[in-house]
């Protein structure tokens, strides 16, 4: 038996927590951006995923704070520039501590106890210590209608990946970076285990080849 829900029945909370524990786990976004005053900020988003590889473009989703935007939008909006670094176990608690609703002169990575680098295209910089990070190019933002949040779409225009973490095709390996990922309210995971499984071959006759 299955039970049915009309999200139009439910209230903005339940909708959240319900999409969110439907949609999981969720990679993690961790987003730095520079205000044109030239502050850091740094802020976790599960609203986030890749769109396509050529150009190499992503996505993130962020919401408002008290009817306006988060530093992070206002910073974007501001200047066209982020970084998005993942998250390792390592820095799983750097990463809740800048999750925080802090003042816009506040700087989470001092807060969260990571090193800000510069970045080699843009202004914002990245976090030293997590094992990949990506400077974006703002393309295009898009407020989601009926709702508090905007889709950030931006271009990935340099990648910085710590060698012990890729392939040797030259690939990101997920079992060395260890990602943790979110679900819904204050849950996490960590990385699971790896299994492969090749794609059918269809012949032009649209049969399955052997």
């Amino acid at each position: 038996m299955k039970t049915r829900i009309d999200p139009s029945q439910l209230d903005p909370r339940q909708r959240h927590h319900l999409l969110l524990s439907t949609v999981a786990p969720r990679p993690i976004a961790w987003v730095s951006t520079r205000s044109r005053a030239g502050i850091n900020n740094l802020a976790p988003f599960s609203y986030f995923q890749a769109l396509c590889g050529t150009p190499p473009y992503l996505m993130v989703s962020v919401g408002k704070r008290q009817g306006g935007p988060k530093d992070t939008l206002r910073n974007i909006q501001e200047t066209g520039e982020f970084v998005v670094s993942l998250v390792s176990e390592a820095l799983v608690q750097s990463m809740n501590t800048s999750a925080g609703e802090y003042l816009a002169d506040v700087d989470e990575f001092v807060l969260a106890d990571v090193t800000p680098v510069p970045s080699e295209t843009i202004s914002p910089p990245r976090v030293a210590e997590s094992p990949v990070s990506m400077e974006v190019r703002l393309h295009h933002l898009m407020p989601l209608p009926g709702s508090d949040y905007t889709l950030v779409i931006g271009q990935v225009v340099m990648w910085h990946i710590d060698t012990e973490v890729m392939t040797a095709e030259g690939y990101v390996d997920s079992a060395r970076l260890r990602p943790v990922s979110r679900l819904s309210h204050d849950n996490y995971v960590t990385f699971g285990d790896v299994f492969s499984l090749q794609r059918p071959r269809v012949q032009k006759s649209g049969a399955p080849d052997g």
